[in-house]
C-alpha cells in the first residue's frame, strides 16, 4: 500500500480561480477592488520570500496591494501608529503583519490592535474568540483553513472521524483543532490536541482516522506512529542540511514521509501541499473582508 499524494497547488488553483472569478464580479459590479496590506519588519529570508509571493498572488488575482517594509530596528509605537492607519484606509479591506516579529516588538499588542474586520489572518483576539465560539463571521487563521480545506476538497470524511493534531500553537494547533470540531456539517470531529507533554503520544496517534502534524520538529512522526489507512496532513517546514542541494540545505516537513507514506492512504507532501493552501486562503479571506465591509452577499 502506498498513499495518495494530496496536491496541495492543484487545490490551491482550485481556490484562487474562485477567488478571481469573485474579483472580477466584484470590480464589474460594484467597482471594488479588494485590497490587502502586507507589513514587513526587517528582512528575514523566509519572511521577505513568503511576503513577495503574497505580493505577486495579489497582481495576479487581480487584487489591490500594498506592502509596507520597516527595518528590523523598528517600534512597537511606529508599528502600531501603522496599523491605526491601515485601520483607517479605505483601500485596505485585509492587514497581515508578519510574523515573527522583532523581539523588541509584542506580537499579542500588534494583532490586538488590527481592526478585526480587516484582521484577515484571524489572530486578533475578537477573532480568536469568535472561532472557539463557533461564530461564523470573524476570520480563521489562513494555515488552518488551508488544512480544512485540503481535507474538504481532496474527499476525506471529517465528521465523526477522530482527528489528532500535534502541536498546540495559536497560529496552527489550536486553531485547526477548533475549525474541525465545529458543530457543522464540514466539520463535526473528534479532535485530540496533542503536544510534547503528552504521554503515550505514538500510542494516541495510532487511533487517528486524520493526523495533522504541525510540531515544528523535522520528520518526528515515524511510520510507527501512523495507523494504516490514516490521512496524514504535514504542516511542518522544516530546513535541513543538505550537501548535495544547491543552497546547502532542503526543506523536510514534521512527517518521515517516505516511511509513513507507505501506510497512510492520503498524505500530504513538504513542499507542495498545506503551503500553498495558506496564500490562496489569505486571498480568500482578504476578497471576503471586502464583502463584509461593504456588505456585498
Amino acid at each position: 500500500m502506498s498513499a495518495r499524494i494530496i496536491d496541495g497547488k492543484a487545490l490551491a488553483e482550485q481556490i484562487n480561480a474562485e477567488t478571481a472569478a469573485t474579483v472580477a464580479q466584484l470590480k464589474a459590479r460594484h467597482k471594488l477592488t479588494p485590497g490587502l496590506a502586507v507589513v514587513l519588519v526587517g528582512d528575514n529570508p523566509a519572511s521577505v520570500a513568503y511576503v513577495s509571493s503574497k505580493d505577486k498572488m495579489c497582481t495576479r488575482l487581480g487584487l489591490h496591494s500594498e506592502r509596507i517594509n520597516l527595518t528590523s530596528t523598528a517600534g512597537q509605537r511606529q508599528l502600531l501608529q501603522l496599523i491605526s492607519d491601515l485601520n483607517s484606509k479605505k483601500e485596505v479591506d485585509g492587514i497581515l503583519v508578519q510574523s515573527p516579529l522583532p523581539k523588541q516588538i509584542s506580537e499579542e499588542a500588534i494583532f490586538a490592535a488590527i481592526d478585526p474586520s480587516k484582521d484577515v489572518d484571524g489572530l486578533s483576539p475578537i477573532n480568536v474568540g469568535k472561532l472557539a465560539l463557533g461564530d461564523p463571521t470573524g476570520f480563521a487563521p489562513c494555515t488552518p483553513s488551508g488544512v480544512h480545506q485540503l481535507l474538504l476538497r481532496s474527499g476525506v470524511a471529517i465528521e465523526g472521524a477522530h482527528v489528532v493534531v500535534i502541536g498546540r500553537s495559536h497560529l496552527v494547533g489550536r486553531p485547526v483543532s477548533l475549525i474541525l470540531s465545529q458543530k457543522t456539517p464540514q466539520a463535526n470531529a473528534t479532535v485530540t490536541l496533542c503536544h510534547s507533554r503528552s504521554k503515550n503520544l505514538a500510542e494516541i496517534c495510532r487511533s487517528a482516522d486524520i493526523l495533522i502534524a504541525a510540531i515544528g520538529v523535522p520528520r518526528f512522526v515515524r511510520a510507527d506512529m501512523v495507523c494504516v489507512g490514516a490521512v496524514v496532513i504535514d504542516v511542518g517546514i522544516n530546513r535541513v542540511e543538505d550537501k548535495t542541494a544547491e543552497k546547502g540545505y532542503r526543506l523536510v516537513g514534521d512527517v518521515d514521509f517516505d516511511a509513513v507514506k507507505e501506510k497512510a492512504s492520503l498524505i500530504s507532501p513538504v513542499p507542495g501541499g498545506v503551503g500553498p493552501m495558506t496564500i490562496a486562503m489569505l486571498m480568500h479571506n482578504t476578497v471576503r473582508a471586502a464583502k463584509l465591509r461593504h456588505e456585498i452577499a
